[in-house]
């Protein structure tokens, strides 16, 4: 998976600008809730301070970084969690979170010292 991830950059680069807005962040958030598996462009908009129109707009980029799929029912847009996204995110965290935690630990060993100072 993690080469996968690292083959597609730009899948990753999309996935993590719109993750980046926290109205979008708040909409994935409701998406994924327990018990709420679909909820309409109105329904993600209407607990944040936008418009329609700016809901729809936020929709857009979810949907072009795969974490959200849309399907049309007459006027309504309805609003489903795309997980694979949100897995190929968790991966590449996984894959880098093994340098982070050697990184943090040299720095524990390197400041010992100092806090028994």
């Amino acid at each position: 998976m993690v080469e996968l991830v690292e083959e597609r950059p730009e899948a990753i680069d999309a996935i993590f600008a719109a993750l980046s807005h926290r109205a979008r962040r708040a909409m994935i958030g409701r998406l994924a809730a327990d018990g709420l598996t679909e909820l309409t462009i109105g329904e993600l908009a209407a607990p944040l301070p936008m418009s329609f129109a700016a809901a729809s707009k936020h929709v857009r980029v979810l949907e072009r970084a795969g974490l959200v799929v849309r399907r049309v029912e007459g006027r309504r847009h309805v609003c489903r969690l795309e997980p694979g996204a949100l897995a190929t995110v968790a991966a590449w965290l996984r894959f880098h979170e093994r340098s982070w935690a050697a990184g943090l630990g040299s720095l524990d060993e390197l400041l010992e010292p100092i806090g028994d100072g």
